[in-house]
């Protein structure tokens, strides 16, 4: 079939992390890109927390100028017991940022727009049929790539029979109006197999509000479960953080991949990135990292296969992408095995807060 008139050298399907990186990097290149997102802006229907860790903020070129009003500097996690005893965690030199992620969303896209990319807003995508060189994507034109930073359920995935996500962890966080929490600059994450059944809940003192939420695993019915639960985790922690009477002035809730990379990330000029391609830790639910990575360096390469200097990328760069093997493990253990006796009895031990160092500080961890 013949390749329509002027299409876009790169289409991406989703205003993502990943999909902004991508096409930020792609346009600096001078390539025509097209980003299509089926929300009305950036920041609309947020489904994540948007903390970014250490290695995200100084590994990634499109981070260097964040603005400082964006972000807030947490220093350390207090992890809590079933029980609710806490040990405190510390790696010195590390830190997490909590983000306005809806305002640093918006300030990605404009600095895609600035390269040079164009975003079309409620524009879902819908169709893709294999061209000569690239697709046609019905009404929007033609492409001569196309990558699928669509989200964990991605339809770009299903249009064209790649790799799926199967395993989830369904989230829920509500915000809240008010001025600060004790230990504000902790990470507060509290442990509790009847309400976070295979992960955790949280409580983080962000940019001008605090986030309250729960994940847990995903077993069908999980919105209204979820709901429930965080209705148990807000009583639970009153006697440390009370929110109960205070009105959430958000909510944000959506499914998380935690099955690792999914099989089949890539086909013939089609690419799978951030969280279509299930690039998020199965234990920690930390993707933002590897989607601004990964996204960046799919670009980099598409650019490449674009200007005739390499081979079509989606092999080298999907191989590229974590295997997450110990953390698929340690899912694997943590779904079957999580208790809340053990963890009340072995919390504050030498080995148990060893592990949860190396969990939330990576390499750097220390007691």
């Amino acid at each position: 079939m013949a390749q329509p008139m002027n299409p876009y050298d790169c289409t991406i399907v989703g205003a993502s992390f990943a999909g902004l990186a991508c096409a930020t990097t792609l346009a600096h290149a001078g390539h025509r890109v097209l980003v299509l997102e089926r929300k009305a802006e950036a920041g609309e229907k947020l489904h994540t927390t948007g903390l970014l860790v250490k290695e995200a903020v100084e590994s990634s070129a499109l981070l260097a100028d964040l603005p400082p009003v964006l972000v807030r500097r947490l220093e350390g996690v207090r992890l809590y017991a079933p029980d609710l005893r806490a040990v405190d965690l510390d790696a010195p030199g590390y830190y997490f940022l909590a983000t306005d992620t809806g305002a640093l969303l918006r300030w990605m896209a404009g600095r895609a727009e600035e390269a040079g990319a164009e975003i079309r807003w409620r524009t879902p995508f819908e169709t893709a049929g294999k061209l000569a060189a690239g697709f046609t994507l019905g009404r929007i034109g033609s492409t001569r790539y196309l990558v699928g930073a669509d989200g964990p359920t991605s339809r770009v995935a299903r249009a064209l029979r790649l790799g799926v996500n199967r395993e989830f962890l369904f989230g829920i966080e509500h915000e809240y109006d008010v001025r600060g929490i004790p230990d504000a600059n902790r990470l507060h994450c509290f442990l509790d197999r009847r309400i976070a059944p295979g992960y955790l809940g949280w409580v983080v003192a962000g940019v001008g509000t605090v986030q309250v939420g729960i994940a847990r695993r995903e077993r069908g019915g999980a919105a209204r479960e979820a709901k429930a639960a965080l209705a148990l985790f807000l009583d639970k922690i009153a006697p440390v953080f009370d929110f109960r009477s205070s009105p959430p002035t958000s909510v944000r809730a959506g499914l998380i991949p935690c099955g690792g990379v999914v099989r089949k990330a890539f086909a013939e000029r089609v690419l799978l990135v951030g969280d279509a391609a299930g690039t998020v830790s199965p234990l920690t639910a930390g993707g933002i990292h590897t989607a601004l990575r990964h996204g960046a360096a799919a670009g980099v390469a598409i650019d490449a296969f674009l200007g005739g200097r390499s081979a079509d990328p989606g092999s080298r760069i999907a191989s590229a992408y974590p295997r997450f093997r110990a953390k698929r493990l340690l899912r694997w253990a943590f779904d079957r095995f999580q208790h809340d006796g053990l963890a009340n009895a072995l919390l504050g031990t030498r080995v148990v807060r060893e592990a949860a160092s190396r969990i939330y500080f990576h390499r750097g961890a220390r007691r």
